[in-house]
């Protein structure tokens, strides 16, 4: 194929392919891993939802950039496909890290070890709770209903936003009115991960949970702020069609697009370090042998 003869719309898609097929690669090479060496199908089914995400978020994306002059509830449907995911992916690493400790809620299993640990909440979850508490099962079973919540909130409110534009009843204040109902539930739940971790760092630090974490709460929030700032971009008149090649009406739709495809690969790449197969392929069992040794 002669690159020349390609005009900068085309060599953008066949860029944005190209990311794609990274992400797939890196993501379906640490996939195979874990089915290779699959030991703790608990923790592994959760992982494998989990490094899904950024590939979903990429080919949801180039399918969006293919067919960039839909409607506007086809982008709906791809936002929502994504963001409903995400929200699966949420609950499942809570779920990873209650495994990790050992701790069951609904056979209200707590080791003693962690119980009686304080926890010390900031503004503005201090309006609605004491700035300092004692964990126990309840204060364990409210950091994962917090979380959940953006379960049940994002497919609530995508279908209720597809149904809206589909019916012709979708005015501009309804659509910035769900942004910040979704913006506060994705806020709460990824606060309570990070509460979570805060108590549980050191039980969790040999599990790289920050890692974990931050490779989530990157395509999580930088993915939702950046749409955010494209779209307001776009209503002010900043960004306009004829500032770039890509000559369409949802011009911030195409930009999201093609910056999702790329930042996936990078995801991918540091989800390679996150939820490596160590642990389960007896590696880090090996190392940790060699320096009892040494």
């Amino acid at each position: 194929m002669d690159l020349s003869t390609l005009d900068r719309g085309q060599i953008t898609v066949l860029g944005s392919a190209f990311c794609v097929m990274l992400t797939m690669h890196f993501t379906v090479q640490l996939l195979s891993q874990h089915l290779f060496y699959w030991k703790n199908p608990k923790e592994q089914k959760a992982i494998i939802i989990i490094i899904l995400m950024a590939p979903i978020y990429a080919a949801d994306s180039f399918i969006g950039l293919l067919d960039i002059q839909g409607s506007k509830a086809f982008f709906m449907f791809l936002d929502a496909v994504k963001e409903c995911y995400e929200a699966l992916v949420i609950a499942k690493f809570m779920a990873l890290m209650y495994s990790y400790l050992n701790i069951s809620i609904s056979k209200n299993i707590v080791p003693d070890g962690i119980k009686g640990r304080e926890i010390h909440h900031s503004f503005p979850m201090t309006l609605f709770q004491p700035h300092t508490v004692r964990l126990d099962h309840h204060v364990l079973k409210l950091l994962k209903y917090w979380t959940w919540q953006f379960v049940v909130i994002r497919p609530t409110c995508s279908i209720l936003m597809i149904t809206l534009q589909v019916l012709g009843m979708y005015p501009s204040w309804l659509s910035w009115t769900f942004t910040i109902i979704l913006n506060i539930s994705v806020s709460l739940a990824l606060y309570s991960l990070v509460v979570f971790y805060h108590v549980f760092d050191k039980e969790l630090a040999p599990h790289k949970p920050l890692a974990k974490f931050m490779c989530i709460k990157g395509i999580v929030f930088f993915c939702f702020w950046q749409g955010v700032v494209l779209e307001i971009l776009a209503a002010v008149g900043i960004l306009k069609s004829h500032h770039f090649w890509l000559d369409v009406e949802h011009i911030e739709e195409a930009i999201q697009n093609v910056l999702v495809c790329m930042e996936m690969v990078v995801f991918s790449v540091l989800q390679q370090y996150a939820y490596h197969v160590a642990p389960y392929s007896g590696e880090a069992e090996s190392k940790m042998k060699l320096k009892k040794y040494d």
